[in-house]
C-alpha cells in the first residue's frame, strides 16, 4: 500500500532523473538560438525589398518624366501640359507603369512652369503657361541674358505594404513611397 509519504519520495525522485537527463537539451539551445538569429535576418530582407521598390518608384517616376520629354520634343507643342495634351498623358502613365510595380505606382501630379536659374537655384516664373513664353529672367532676379526652361515636375506615390505585418521594423517607415523627377522640356 502506497503513502502519501511514498509517492513525495517517489515524485523527488523522478523530478532528480529529469534534471539530469541531457537528452534533447542541444535541440532545445538551438530553438532558441534559432529564433534569436531568425528574426534580425528576416527584417533585413523586409528592409531590402522596401529599399528596393522604392528604387522602383523612382525608376518610374524618372520614366515618366523621360517620356514626355520624348513624346513633346516638338517646340510647337510647348508648354506640355496644355499642348501635347492626351499623347503626353498616355505616355507617363505607360512609362510609369513600366516597372515591376506596374499599376500599383501613380501619378499624383504633372505641373509645369517657366524656370529660371538663378543663383545657382532653378526658380519659378509663376509664368501664365497660355501666355508667350517670357523672354528672360530679370523678373526673378536673373539675367536679361538668361532664357527661362520650360520644366515639367511628375509626382508619383507607391504604398508598399509589409511582408511580414507589424512584426516588421520597417512598419516604422512610411508606407507611402513618393517621388518626384523633373525634365527640361524646352
Amino acid at each position: 500500500m502506497k503513502t502519501a509519504a511514498s509517492f513525495s519520495h517517489w515524485l523527488a525522485g523522478a523530478w532528480r532523473r529529469y534534471r539530469r537527463n541531457e537528452r534533447g537539451a542541444a535541440a532545445a539551445e538551438l530553438a532558441c538560438c534559432l529564433a534569436l538569429f531568425t528574426y534580425p535576418a528576416l527584417m533585413v530582407t523586409e528592409l531590402g525589398y522596401y529599399i528596393y521598390e522604392m528604387m522602383e518608384v523612382e525608376v518610374a517616376t524618372q520614366s515618366a518624366a523621360q517620356a514626355i520629354w520624348k513624346t513633346c520634343d516638338v517646340p510647337s507643342e510647348y508648354p506640355a501640359t496644355i499642348n501635347c495634351g492626351s499623347a503626353m498623358t498616355t505616355a507617363r502613365d505607360a512609362a510609369v507603369q513600366s516597372t515591376s510595380l506596374g499599376t500599383q505606382v501613380s501619378v499624383t501630379s504633372t505641373t509645369e512652369d517657366y524656370y529660371c536659374l538663378v543663383g545657382g537655384t532653378l526658380t519659378a516664373m509663376g509664368a501664365n503657361l497660355n501666355a508667350k513664353k517670357p523672354a528672360n529672367c530679370t523678373s526673378v532676379g536673373g539675367s536679361a541674358n538668361d532664357t527661362p526652361g520650360d520644366y515639367v515636375l511628375v509626382t508619383t506615390s507607391f504604398t508598399y505594404t509589409p511582408i511580414f505585418g507589424g512584426l516588421a521594423l520597417v512598419s516604422l517607415l512610411p508606407s507611402t513611397i513618393t517621388r518626384t523627377a523633373w525634365t527640361r522640356v524646352y
